[in-house]
């Protein structure tokens, strides 16, 4: 199996573990030996606990300002009320977790580089507000996050604890948008992104992450770590968009998006969704379709009129978080999925036979 160079280099320059302990198992690990997964699959990263630094309420910058960002690199996107921020890639990449605060709520943007997964994760545990943390270990090649609160590993993908005070206990999400930075503030132009001035001197303009051959692991099928089943059915770093339902899967690969924004209506585990996407500016969400007063509408594409995405036939224009923009619900809201964006490979061993939209 190819080791990724630069991210051994890099990485383990930047904390105190020894490069031969990436990959070998972490027989109980954690802060405990209670583990939901089994521990033979519990792998060491090789950077440590907190090798990679999260970042907590880091330097935010206006658009103008960010002139270490093109167009068509990809942001992670968040919302509350009319406060929109951009937590970039290039930023992610290096950090993986970034806890930030908007209005009332407490967010940790985590996002795993191997599984190419990003989710927004409430940080309220138990009543209390804490932090998030980058474990060093990894589950199916995908990060796992502590929490300063209790030192409990959670797994991403699974969004669940799975070692430690919380054990078993379901995370709660928030709604994150993962396009690129030119739809991003084309769609939300008062937004603020993060500053790439951390003080930690990493080489935010470099991807750490490729082969001995210099071969991107963003569009390679090699992969560091094993997973535990690797489903075939879809190339591995086919980026799709996968939704949650009652413990089941389905994605959608972006491919199956036109050009322009594309509506796709579907229905998985008895529940009826809209999926909304435009594979040429990388972008897609999905919703329940009733609303949450049970109204079902019947919605329309809308092209060219960013930030609405669809239309309704009662008028209303609404954007790419589901809030309508104007019309006779403007300000209501459509019900997200608990859904995310990641490579094929990691909903295919996390969620073994998830559903595939078009086969």
């Amino acid at each position: 199996m190819k080791r990724a160079t630069y991210l051994i280099i890099i990485l383990t320059a930047l904390s105190c573990s020894d490069s031969s302990d990436i990959g070998t198992t972490i027989p109980g690990g954690g802060n405990q030996n209670n583990w939901l997964v089994p521990t033979n699959q519990v792998l060491d990263g090789g950077v440590g606990k907190d090798g990679i630094i999260a970042l907590v309420n880091p330097g935010l910058i206006e658009p103008s300002n960010a002139t270490y960002l093109q167009d068509e690199d990809l942001v992670v996107g968040y919302r509350v009320g009319d406060d929109f921020r951009a937590y970039p890639h290039k930023i992610l990449d290096w950090h993986e977790i970034i806890n930030d605060d908007l209005g009332s709520q407490s967010v940790a943007i985590t996002y795993c580089p191997l599984t190419g997964t990003a989710i927004g994760w409430n940080r309220l545990l138990d009543g209390q507000i804490t932090t998030f943390g980058v474990s060093g270990l990894l589950y199916n090649t995908n990060l796992i996050p502590y929490d300063r609160l209790t030192d409990s590993n959670w797994s991403q993908m699974r969004l669940d604890c799975i070692n430690g005070n919380f054990l078993g206990d379901q995370i709660s999400t928030y709604q994150v948008v993962e396009t690129t930075w030119g739809t991003w503030k084309e769609m939300f132009p008062s937004t603020m992104v993060v500053s790439d001035n951390t003080g930690l001197g990493r080489p935010y303009g470099l991807y750490p992450y490729f082969d001995d051959n210099g071969a991107d692991y963003r569009i390679d099928p090699f992969l560091i770590f094993p997973i535990e089943i690797d489903d075939s059915r879809l190339p591995r770093k086919q980026r799709v968009h996968g939704l949650i339902i009652n413990g089941h899967a389905k994605v959608y690969p972006l491919s199956e998006f036109e050009n322009e924004t594309t509506l796709i209506e579907d229905s998985f585990q008895g529940t009826e969704l809209i999926i909304i996407g435009d594979q040429q500016r990388n972008l897609v969400n999905s919703f329940k379709k009733a609303l949450p007063d049970g109204s079902i509408l019947d919605f329309t594409p809308v092209q060219n009129q960013l930030p609405a995405v669809l239309s309704d036939n009662e008028g209303n224009l609404w954007d790419i978080f589901g809030v309508a923009l104007s019309g006779p619900r403007a300000g209501q809201k459509l019900v997200p999925t608990q859904s995310f964006i990641g490579f094929w490979f990691s909903w295919g061993t996390f969620y073994p036979g998830a559903e595939i939209y078009g086969m």
